[in-house]
């Protein structure tokens, strides 16, 4: 067989993202059921149909969270050989092999692809005209965006690098190109926000809000100046996603959405999240009615998010009290300020960023990766500019830190669900800091935490907290080990044995200073283990409902992989 003639090269990408996801996550036993066979072309692996047929999927030997990855965009039924090139045709054929409870999951999906294959093409279309956007706006060289104005840019180009495991992030459900380009971080916009006064009494604030934000009075609301405070609201929300909201918390006929548009900011990474224009260093969570990483991976804000947000930030500041020599390499954004209406879609995180960030260059993981617009990739750019032409030496000072920091959480029972998009790195001549956000989210071991920091912390996720290494363990090995650390290496094809070998020696090296009780379970559970937890994102978010997947929480769902740290200096 053959390699089909492929003409979409987005389609083709997609598609291998997606078999290569499935394949890792087991998806309708496309792992556990098959049979490797070995062809002149390459390997195959054969899945029986219930029908006596088979479907054989091209294969190569990955080592990143999976033994196997798909070696081409392409489904082969055995029995007639037909090739199956398209994400429909491909998802179509699998989901014949689903119980019949689990066929709409794949419906999802279908339409998760087809969402994500249009902005990957648009991407595509618009790449020069974006990078001419940030060229012109912070200049050529990217290791020159300073400050957090700076770092701006690098969310942009890190919006259009795809996700480290998950193969539809590029996806947002149900926007339009004209709604992508006004609002998404890969097209740099700006544009203001949308207000709602909302009565006071309705309204649970937690901190000092900013100076610029506004009264109702400013907005064209003098009269419920004295009665009503005002809420931002994303412009994607207006409409019937906020009209919902205001029924369902009783305030349609009190809570006004004012007609003046109010505050110019720009989108994050994360979309949802957005920096004030006029001064960067304040950021502002909102809620959105889409999804990303999964159909069922809402971009609301949940109340407790946000009370969890700050407890978890009050707690990293105390460890950092206890351990000194944290206290100036490890930065945390402020996020104790936030108001909510009661509502999901009724909410705000005001995020300040620490001073003195403005001669830095603050950039995202996530966008280490990705192309600069010359081409090069941010990580060389960096390197070029700090650590003398050389990307090993730039991550090297990255991971020790960063282990450094996440080895000493987890000896006091922590771990942060710190992946790429919440880890910034601050970089200076001869100075790298790491700067944390979104602190929500972490498992703690109670049985660690609370000799050294006793409670309570006041989180209320009630599925923070358990007794027990293991789920700590596994979002140290999902988040820091694979997003943070495996990620590079086999994102920098030309470096993997030689980051590979770095990973496993400064991880050795975190674990041995850390030492003791905790430092054994890392080592056995991670350093040693022959198979580590991998996110089952798919199965989590689309797939499957959480009756069917089990999943407690659609981002801590697990299947394994094997221990690419097992070997240094090449892939399991």
């Amino acid at each position: 067989m053959s390699a089909p003639a492929v003409t979409d090269t987005c389609a083709a990408e997609l598609l291998t993202r997606v078999l290569s996801a499935l394949l890792r996550e087991d998806v309708v036993g496309l792992r556990t059921r098959s049979t490797l066979v070995r062809r002149e072309d390459g390997d195959w692996l054969l899945l029986p149909t219930p029908e006596g047929d088979a479907l054989l999927l091209p294969v190569t030997e990955d080592g990143y969270q999976a033994e196997y990855a798909a070696r081409l965009p392409l489904l082969v039924r055995e029995s007639d050989g037909e090739e199956l090139t398209s994400y429909e045709s491909a998802l179509g054929a699998l989901r014949e092999l689903a119980e019949p409870v689990d066929r709409d999951g794949f419906d999802a999906f279908d339409e998760e692809c087809r969402q994500t294959l249009e902005t990957m093409r648009l991407h595509a279309a618009t790449q020069s005209e974006v990078s001419g956007r940030l060229t012109a706006r912070y200049g050529g060289d990217p290791a020159r965006w300073t400050g957090l104005a700076g770092g701006l840019g690098f969310e942009t180009l890190a919006a259009r690098l795809d996700h480290p495991v998950y193969p539809t992030a590029r996806g947002r459900s149900g926007l339009t190109e004209e709604q992508l380009r006004a609002y998404a971080p890969e097209f740099h916009p700006r544009f203001a926000l949308r207000w709602l006064a909302v009565p006071r009494e309705a309204v649970a604030l937690t901190g000092t809000l900013p100076s610029f934000w506004p009264t109702p009075a400013s907005l064209g609301l003098p009269e419920v100046q004295g009665t009503h405070m005002a809420l931002p609201v994303h412009p994607l929300t207006v409409g019937a996603p906020l009209e919902e909201a205001l029924r369902a918390t009783g305030l349609t006929d009190s809570a006004v959405l004012a007609e003046r548009a109010y505050l110019e900011v720009v989108p994050t990474l994360s979309m949802r999240t957005v920096a004030t224009a006029a001064d960067p260093s304040v950021h502002l969570k909102l809620p959105l009615a889409t999804a990303t990483l999964g159909l069922r991976n809402k971009r609301s804000i949940k109340p407790g998010t946000l009370v969890d947000g700050a407890a978890g930030q009050r707690l990293l500041e105390a460890v950092a009290r206890r351990e000194h020599r944290f206290r100036a390499m490890i930065l945390h954004a402020d996020e104790t300020t936030y108001a909510h209406g009661g509502h999901e879609l009724l909410a705000v995180l005001c995020r300040r960023y620490p001073a003195g960030l403005d001669g830095a260059v603050v950039v995202p993981m996530a966008a280490l990766l990705a192309p600069a617009p010359d081409g090069r990739l941010v990580v060389d750019h960096l390197a070029d500019r700090f650590y003398g032409g050389d990307p090993l030496a730039l991550l090297d000072a990255c991971l020790t830190l960063l282990f450094d920091w996440q080895t000493t959480l987890f000896g006091q029972g922590i771990a942060l669900e710190s992946h790429q998009q919440n880890v910034s790195l601050v970089l200076r001549p001869r100075s790298l800091r790491l700067l944390f956000k979104d602190n929500d989210g972490p498992r703690i071991n109670t049985r660690r935490l609370e000799p050294v920091l006793p409670g309570p912390w006041g989180f209320d996720d009630t599925r923070t907290f358990g007794t027990e290494d293991g789920p700590v363990a596994d979002l140290f090995a999902t988040i820091t080990v694979h997003l943070c650390a495996g990620a590079y290496a086999f994102g920098l094809a030309q470096h993997r044995p030689a980051l590979l070998r770095l990973i496993r020696d400064r991880l050795t090296e975190a674990v041995d200073r850390l030492g003791g009780d905790a430092g054994a379970v890392l080592r056995a559970r991670v350093l040693e283990a022959p198979r580590l937890p991998v996110k089952a994102m798919v199965t989590a978010g689309t797939l499957l409902s959480k009756e069917r997947s089990g999943a407690a929480d659609i981002n801590k769902h697990y299947t394994t992989g094997p221990n690419y740290l097992l070997r240094a200096g090449g892939s399991a």
